[in-house]
C-alpha cells in the first residue's frame, strides 16, 4: 500500500501578514499541514533547525538571506531514519527569498528520492512558489516532482478547499 509523508518546515513567532507583522504560536505552513493531516492518512515530519532563526521577523529574514547567499545547510534537530517506506512526500515550506528555506535543502540532500513523488506546497504572501519547484527537481533528480500548490500564508486557516482539490488532482484523495 502506498504511504505518504508530509515533511514540512514552518516558523511561528513574529510573521509578515500582507503588510503587517503579527506574532503567531503556530506557523502558516504547519497550519496547512494540519489540514492535510486531517484529510490524509499520512505520517508527518517537522523539519527543525538545531539553531533556529530569530523570533524577530526582520532579523529572521536577514539570517535566511545570509544562509541563502552562502548556500548554508543548517544542522537539523533530527531526520527520519529512512524514507524508503514512502511513495509520496508532500514537502511544505514557506517562501524564503524566492525559494525554500535552507533547512529544507538539508532535509532533501539527506535522502535519495529516486522513484518517489514529491508534491511541493509553499506558503507565501504573494511570491508564489518562486524557484522552489525547479530547485527540488535539481536537488532530487530521480523524483517525480509534481506542480506545487502556493498558499497565501495569511489565509492558511482557510485553505482546506484548495488543499483538497490539489490532493485529489494528485491522486491522494
Amino acid at each position: 500500500m502506498a504511504k505518504t509523508l508530509i515533511a514540512f518546515f514552518s516558523r511561528a513567532d513574529e510573521n509578515y501578514f500582507g503588510g503587517a507583522m503579527r506574532y503567531v504560536k503556530v506557523g502558516n505552513t504547519e497550519i496547512v499541514c494540519g489540514i492535510m493531516k486531517d484529510l490524509l492518512e499520512a505520517d508527518t515530519f517537522k523539519i527543525e533547525m538545531k539553531t533556529p532563526y530569530s523570533p524577530v521577523y526582520m532579523t529572521c529574514i536577514e539570517e535566511a538571506k545570509k544562509d541563502l547567499r552562502e548556500r548554508t545547510r543548517p544542522e537539523l534537530v533530527s531526520l527520519p531514519e529512512s524514507i524508503d517506506g514512502y511513495d509520496t512526500i508532500v514537502l511544505a515550506y514557506p517562501n524564503y527569498w524566492g525559494t525554500m528555506p535552507m533547512a529544507v535543502f538539508t532535509f532533501l540532500e539527506a535522502f535519495d528520492f529516486t522513484g518517489k513523488t514529491i508534491l511541493p506546497l509553499c506558503t507565501n504572501e504573494g511570491s508564489g512558489m518562486g524557484a522552489s519547484e525547479r530547485e527540488i527537481k535539481k536537488t532530487c533528480p530521480g523524483a517525480a516532482v509534481k506542480p506545487g500548490l502556493p498558499i497565501t500564508g495569511s489565509r492558511a486557516a482557510d485553505s482546506a478547499e484548495s488543499v483538497k482539490r490539489w490532493l485529489s488532482a494528485n491522486g491522494l484523495l
